[in-house]
């Protein structure tokens, strides 16, 4: 299906356009192969790096294209409807280039431009075996030595973990709480950082997790960014927009069920008819492309809010919750609509419903988005 789009201007009509054809060409027909292999698409996003579709939102002096976060999550949008791996790899990436693109020093940004051109990949270590959603707890711990910190401490599900060239390493350098919590650029090469085995997982099988170990890692003191008790600032702050990169990964994964059901339903023949001209299919459908057009305005409106320099963590919140439960909901319809077919791995509606579970979970549960919207509105 068409998504009928209102762009700013005609550069951002030309990135989508490049966007749809890099995804149609280098995402879409790689998929399948690459999700069996369990293999990583580093290639891809070089490709990506390269069109200048990695540093979309960022200043064109560090590299980037300057683009609203309004077109940047459109182009998400458009990768993950091709697969959801790479768009998830370039919403992790880009949150991974934030720290020091919005709180890094002078010479940390001149780092920026092997960043988002795709030469570096970038991971965000935040949460610990022990501590998730409640990331104020962490305990990796970074102490002063000369002109060093020495890291020690374990992270965990970390995106891009075994296959990333630098980690944001969220630590404690102070006490317990919020404020003793800052943030360090870490080269991957760095000895005492060790990436643990991957995970198995449910899905997203060429998206490499992993626990990271650090065992006495000594990580340049300028390295540290923001300053001393700024990590916990520039956490919350990067993850509000990382929470509109899943959201709007949610919303193309969504599309892309929806668009193969759909076409399934007019093939399939059943009493004489196509199956998507029965009330109950075709209803179910309906349903559906009314979530994720909801759910793609929820987003955008966000973005059009951080884009204007006005407070949008609420409406990240909201746009996360429901773009992925939508994505839930209507990756689960469409393998029934599928039947027996759906559930199987010959139709790619069975992988969509096991990768869209994980949105639920990742930057922060729908739980935690919960809980972000409901203060708010005791607030007032």
């Amino acid at each position: 299906m068409t998504v009928d789009r209102i762009l700013p201007t005609d550069e951002a009509h030309d990135l989508l356009d490049l966007a749809t054809e890099i995804a149609d060409r280098e995402l879409a027909p790689k998929a399948a192969e690459f999700e069996d292999r369990a293999e990583f698409p580093r290639e891809v996003l070089r490709t990506l790096g390269r069109a200048g579709l990695l540093g979309l939102p960022y200043p064109e002096e560090h590299g980037g294209a300057a683009q609203p976060y309004e077109v940047y999550l459109q182009v998400l949008e458009i990768l993950a409807s091709r697969w959801l791996a790479v768009a998830e790899a370039v919403s992790v990436h880009t949150l991974s280039c934030y720290p020091v693109a919005t709180f890094g020093s002078d010479a940390q940004r001149k780092l920026l431009p092997d960043m988002i051109g795709g030469e570096q990949l970038g991971a965000y270590c935040l949460t610990e075996p022990q501590g998730g959603s409640d990331a104020a707890a962490l305990t990796t711990k970074a102490v002063r030595d000369g002109d060093a910190y020495v890291v020690t401490g374990t992270k965990a599900w970390i995106t891009h973990a075994r296959v990333a060239d630098f980690y944001n390493v969220f630590c404690r350098t102070g006490g317990p709480g919020p404020k003793g919590i800052s943030c360090l650029l870490a080269d991957r090469a760095t000895p005492g950082i060790t990436p643990q085995p991957a995970e198995r997982t449910m899905g997203l099988h060429a998206s490499p997790v992993a626990q990271i170990a650090f065992d006495g890692a000594r990580v340049p003191a300028d390295r540290l960014v923001g300053g001393e008790g700024m990590g916990f600032r520039i956490a919350l702050s990067a993850l509000d927009s990382g929470r509109l990169g899943i959201a709007a990964c949610a919303v193309g994964l969504a599309q892309a069920a929806l668009d193969y059901a759909v076409g399934y339903a007019r093939d399939r023949r059943q009493f004489g008819q196509a199956i998507i001209d029965f009330q109950g299919l075709g209803f179910l459908l309906a349903d559906a492309a009314t979530q994720i057009a909801a759910a793609r305005a929820l987003t955008l409106a966000a973005a059009r809010l951080r884009d204007a320099g006005r407070s949008y963590s609420t409406e990240a919140a909201k746009a996360k919750l429901f773009a992925t439960d939508v994505a839930m909901r209507v990756t689960t319809d469409a393998v029934q609509v599928l039947g027996g077919a759906g559930y199987v791995a010959d139709h790619p509606v069975e992988r969509y419903m096991r990768e869209a579970k994980v949105l639920q979970i990742v930057e922060g549960t729908n739980q935690i988005q919960r809980m972000v919207i409901s203060r708010a509105l005791a607030k007032g």
